[in-house]
């Protein structure tokens, strides 16, 4: 115990002798350090906020979805005099509804319709584009979507065709910035619709989840599906920068909620094959299975992982190198040192510890700042870009920071100490 005491009080002793180059040499492991956990808990964030949007639709969901086939698509960007008489229909039909009811009767826990209705949304002279669905009481049930104010639809708005809406967060922001929206009318084309509830906040504004629901959830607006129906029909004619688009779609959506995570991809193939044998060919029906995208997100997030970590590796090795580079030259100028301690009876294993010290030492001071240094950018960067740079800082990447930190003193440090330890002590004792 004395020895060890010994050589670690001697190791820091010339360490302070040399501050400066000790502080240039840890410098490399600090970057080393810090790039690790700066680069993890990017990738963990990454992940962690996929995962989440991922996860606002229901893992358990297979969504069929009406698309716009690619002809149609080209048709709909011409003038309007071009397009005067000419009506787009596509997409999923009430027979395809009935055929996709009947087919997973048994096998679904709930399957939900969505019908897309009307082209404005205002309130007195604020105005919006309308991203009002037609639907039923289930769909919180699927999409997880919680109401904030209020209530949800209910059967009996439904049977009875009620004029009666739940709207977004963002609808509620813009088009009752000073007021209650809860009891409060707004206009859906020229339809009038009591606002009985406000969903909560939705965080699909942007990034994966946006993508795949295609929309931003709290801008929507929910009516009966009976409603819409009754009163939106099936076309629908959107004007903007001087066009119109004019199309025919009976649903939007479909969601399938199934009763368990392992039932998901069963259930999505299933719904293909109902798909195709209505001779559909996926031309103007997609099939989402949110659970499979979510597992093609964690691998993606496991790859980058991988490639963060080798970059950071990198680092760690240019840092351990400095290490060793300064320890051996730091054997050659204490050669004299080396041979007077060996002359007065220090062993190879002395000789060998108080290099490994020296080593042990920067790597760990440095690891600690490096560490300190890593965990404050990360929350920084998180805070100043939450919606580019998303981080989350585990605890098992500053442990394995911190081994690491260690372990590169030791590897790098050892050479150097065996280099030290084998010097001749009368070759040692007349170097000048």
């Amino acid at each position: 115990m004395t020895f060890l005491l010994e050589t670690i009080r001697l190791g820091l002793k010339n360490l302070r002798l040399h501050l400066l180059r000790s502080l240039l040499t840890a410098f490399g492991i600090v970057l080393g350090i810090a790039s690790v956990i700066v680069m993890m808990a990017i990738t963990e964030g990454s992940k962690r906020s996929a995962l989440k949007q991922f996860e606002i639709l229901g893992a358990r969901n297979v969504i069929v979805r009406s698309v716009k086939p690619p002809e149609q698509a080209e048709m709909g960007g011409g003038s309007s005099s071009q397009q005067t008489d000419m009506v787009l229909s596509y997409g999923l039909t009430r027979q395809d509804y009935r055929r996709l009811e009947a087919q997973f009767a048994g096998h679904a826990e709930v399957i939900v319709p969505l019908k897309l209705c009307g082209a404005t949304v205002t309130r007195g002279s604020r105005q919006m584009t309308s991203q009002t669905f037609g639907t039923t009481p289930d769909l919180p049930r699927c999409a997880n979507l919680p109401v904030q104010q209020g209530r949800y639809l209910l059967p009996i708005d439904i049977e009875s065709e009620a004029s009666v809406c739940v709207i977004g967060r963002t609808v509620a922001a813009q088009l009752f910035p000073l007021e209650e929206a809860l009891g409060k009318t707004l206009r859906v084309d020229d339809q009038i619709f009591t606002v009985v509830g406000v969903l909560a906040p939705v965080g699909l504004a942007g990034g994966a989840g946006s993508a795949l629901v295609g929309r931003d959830l709290n801008q929507d607006v929910h009516i009966p599906l009976t409603t819409a129906m009754a009163k939106f029909g099936d076309v629908i004619m959107r004007r903007s920068a001087g066009s119109r688009d004019i199309t025919s779609i009976e649903l939007s959506e479909v969601y399938i909620g199934m009763p368990t995570i392992e039932a998901v991809s069963r259930g999505g193939h299933m719904a293909e094959r109902i798909i195709d044998i209505g001779l559909r060919r996926g031309e103007d029906v997609t099939v989402i299975i949110p659970y499979e995208l979510q597992e093609m997100a964690k691998r993606t997030a496991r790859i980058w992982s991988r490639v963060m970590l080798f970059i950071a590796a990198i680092a760690l090795v240019v840092g351990g190198t400095g290490i060793m580079n300064i320890m051996l030259a730091s054997v050659t100028e204490r050669t004299r040192e080396i041979g007077i301690r060996r002359a007065l009876g220090a062993t190879r294993r002395h000789i060998t510890w108080q290099f490994l010290v020296e080593t042990g030492v920067l790597s760990l001071f440095g690891g600690m700042i490096g560490i300190f240094i890593g965990v404050f950018g990360a929350m920084a960067l998180g805070a100043a870009l939450p919606d580019q740079f998303p981080t989350q800082v585990t605890g098992w990447s500053i442990a394995v920071s911190f081994v690491v930190a260690c372990g590169v003193g030791l590897i790098f440090g050892l050479y150097p100490a065996n280099v030290a330890a084998s010097q001749d002590p009368i070759v040692a004792l007349r170097h000048d």
